[in-house]
């Protein structure tokens, strides 16, 4: 079965949407090359040459060979029918009909946010973007990017330090990693989360291959996060695919006439990104904050809290953290009575303890 796959994505002129499309028709890749051919040539798209190519040797000995190289790798091979296969992707019409992966992080996380940028990224973009990911970890969100200079690679950095999963959409075969700086950061990542890509082993970084990886990740997510951007470039590519899909688009606002900004800056002014000036503005857009206490809602209601217990948590309900201090200021009770009512809280769930002794609900 992978033998044809393989090969269907071979065939010269058999795109991802007519790919689907001949899979959908015949029943599978394999029944696709044993259609005659006068059939196939009567499907709109194909035509004589493409029908003629179908049956190519040539496609199948290249085929076996990348069979091989996946073998010996321990890749592992997502057809758009299988079921381990990004059902977010499932929604794309562009979607590729397979994907290479290597790692162990699910690709079908309950939670996706992909960060792009610039590879020039400054001091500042860096910041927003490691504290953006941090604020995030509470949700245990999956982090896409793509490996690239600058904002991509200050992304994976950060989820591994804040212990998420964080994957890497490649614009080139796995056999290689490009740019070849973050080969030990793409090391680290094999060996607890992954590394993805459509092209087979031996396809170079060319150019036209990174709009094609920028489609995969707009379409794995559920949200996309521009931190740095030029007017013209991958992450506006990215952010504009992302909208086409429907995902929500988030941007970071820089400074006026700063190059790195004006990207960012462009998708705020015409509506094509929500402002983001923190997690919180995330968690807000895409309800996940309203999620977690719904779910957690069957807690409280079997829960008996005393009358302290109560008030911290209808406090608490209304923000998204706070201090010890701000607590009992809030609540009017003592520092005995806020203490004891917070621990008894974090025994049965309800709060959670941040450092610094800041508390927010579970």
């Amino acid at each position: 079965m992978l033998l044809y796959q393989i090969a269907l994505c071979l065939i010269p002129g058999i795109g991802d949407v007519l790919g689907k499309k001949l899979v959908t028709l015949c029943g599978s890749a394999e029944a696709v090359f044993r259609e005659p051919k006068q059939i196939l040539q009567k499907v709109r798209g194909i035509g004589e040459v493409l029908s003629h190519a179908i049956g190519n040797r040539e496609i199948f000995l290249r085929a076996e060979k990348e069979i091989s190289f996946i073998s010996r790798f321990g890749i592992t091979p997502l057809f758009f029918q299988d079921p381990s296969y990004p059902r977010r992707l499932t929604h794309c019409i562009d979607g590729p009909l397979l994907i290479f992966y290597k790692g162990t992080a699910s690709l079908n996380a309950d939670r996706v946010v992909g960060i792009v940028g610039t590879r020039s990224a400054t001091t500042y973009g860096k910041q927003i973007c490691r504290e953006l990911v941090t604020g995030l970890s509470t949700h245990s969100p999956l982090i896409v990017s793509g490996l690239a200079y600058g904002i991509d690679s200050c992304a994976h950095r950060a989820a591994l330090d804040a212990q998420l999963p964080t994957i890497a959409v490649l614009g080139h075969g796995l056999d290689r990693i490009y740019p070849c700086a973050n080969s030990a950061l793409a090391e680290k990542m094999l060996s607890c989360v992954g590394l993805l890509t459509e092209f087979l082993s031996g396809t170079s970084p060319d150019r036209e291959n990174f709009p094609k990886r920028n489609r995969i990740i707009a379409g794995l997510v559920d949200a996309l996060v521009v931190v740095e951007a030029a007017r013209k470039g991958g992450a506006l590519i990215t952010a504009d695919i992302a909208n086409s899909y429907n995902r929500d688009v988030f941007a970071v606002p820089g400074r006026i006439g700063d190059p790195w900004s004006e990207g960012a800056n462009y998708l705020i002014r015409t509506n094509q990104a929500h402002l983001l000036q923190s997690a919180a503005n995330v968690e807000y857009i895409m309800g996940w904050r309203e999620q977690e206490r719904k779910s957690g809602g069957q807690r409280k209601i079997f829960l008996e809290m005393t009358p302290a217990e109560e008030r911290i948590v209808e406090f608490l309900d209304g923000v998204q953290n706070a201090g010890i201090d701000e607590i009992m200021l809030q609540t009017g009770l003592s520092a005995g009575s806020t203490s004891a009512a917070i621990l008894n809280l974090e025994f049965e769930g309800i709060v959670k303890a941040l450092p610094g002794k800041i508390y927010q609900l579970c």
